[in-house]
């Protein structure tokens, strides 16, 4: 090109040079694109709940969750009542249920209620001690356990590899459930589905028994200030429940006084197979109910959704569960 065409020689890259800007837009717009169908992370936050109870921190942990056949396992109930209660729920058979354990930091002790199953369902169970550790806390903090009843997706959780997984801390449940499922020879007694409990539960307090640091209690009493038992016998022999009390404020943690809550809040008088006496756990838990409606204090279940903690109100001839509102301030 001569002199006279250096003006469209001009115009000639400034094109060029929009044709690569374009293309280098479009190629980064592109990036984006490949990057937008990211692969699916399918797992939940750290499951632990915190709240405040007067001046006592308490910390619901996740040990996980267990499909339960409930339309299986639910006695006293009328045939096909039990599926038709689970759909207002928009639940169906097998339900996924929560098992839950209680942290709670008085100020003074560090005391935790059961102990979750430590895997003994499966890998969707085991999960406490994680849970433990993300709410900011390590097993060695821990001054006592509670056991509301030595059923192993209570206790399992107190050893790993045979070894106490809380190893400064002191047992506590009641003499009647130590008397009852510390005994091998009661097994034989047992409904088949509950036998391999028994070796479970003796298995999980070895280590704290060889160390002196298993201390049954007998009946009702104060453990620690502001915790207390209150005998609820049924469930299993020596099932309690624990009461907490801070400046006023009140939580009553369950344990197994109920499992569906669905079906069993609804009508209190429909039991579950894994009661040791169902015919003395029913009315603990209508005793419960009851007084849980009438007085309006906390309650926190073992095998209600997570956190498992909330209201229970009358419901015209039975009750309705009222979960705690979320709050990201405890």
């Amino acid at each position: 090109m001569t002199r006279d065409h250096a003006p469209i020689r001009g115009q000639f890259r400034g094109r060029l040079a929009a044709l690569a800007t374009a293309a280098g837009i479009a190629l980064s717009l592109g990036a984006v694109g490949a990057h937008a169908a990211a692969p699916q992370v399918k797992t939940q936050a750290p499951g632990y709940y915190r709240m405040m109870l007067g001046d006592f921190e308490i910390t619901a942990l996740s040990d996980g969750t267990i499909d339960l056949p409930v339309d299986q396992l639910m006695d006293k109930a009328k045939p096909g009542t039990v599926v038709k209660a689970l759909q207002k729920s928009y639940l169906k058979p097998p339900v996924e249920t929560s098992i839950n354990a209680y942290l709670i930091n008085t100020g003074t002790k560090l005391v935790l209620i059961d102990t979750g199953a430590n895997g003994a369902f499966g890998p969707t169970t085991g999960k406490l001690l994680a849970n433990l550790k993300a709410a900011g806390y390590q097993p060695e903090q821990v001054d006592e356990v509670y056991i509301t009843h030595l059923h192993p997706d209570h206790v399992a959780g107190l050893t790993k590899d045979g070894q106490a997984v809380f190893p400064n801390a002191v047992v506590r449940l009641d003499q009647r459930d130590a008397d009852f499922w510390l005994n091998a020879d009661n097994a034989v007694k047992e409904a088949p589905g509950h036998k391999d409990f028994f070796g479970a539960a003796i298995a999980s307090l070895k280590p704290y028994k060889d160390a002196g640091r298993l201390k049954p209690f007998s009946g009702e009493t104060e453990l620690v200030p502001g915790i207390r038992t209150h005998a609820a016998y049924g469930h299993t022999p020596g099932h309690t429940v624990y009461l907490v009390e801070s400046q006023g404020q009140k939580l009553a943690v369950w344990g197994d006084l109920m499992h569906v809550a669905a079906v069993q809040f609804p009508d209190p008088t429909v039991t579950i197979n894994f009661d040791s006496d169902s015919k003395a756990a029913m009315p603990q838990r209508r005793q419960a109910y009851a007084d849980a409606a009438k007085n309006g204090y906390w309650v926190a279940i073992a095998h209600v959704s997570f956190p498992g903690i909330g209201h229970v109100a009358q419901d015209g001839k039975g009750y309705r569960w009222v979960p705690v509102n979320y709050s990201i301030k405890p």
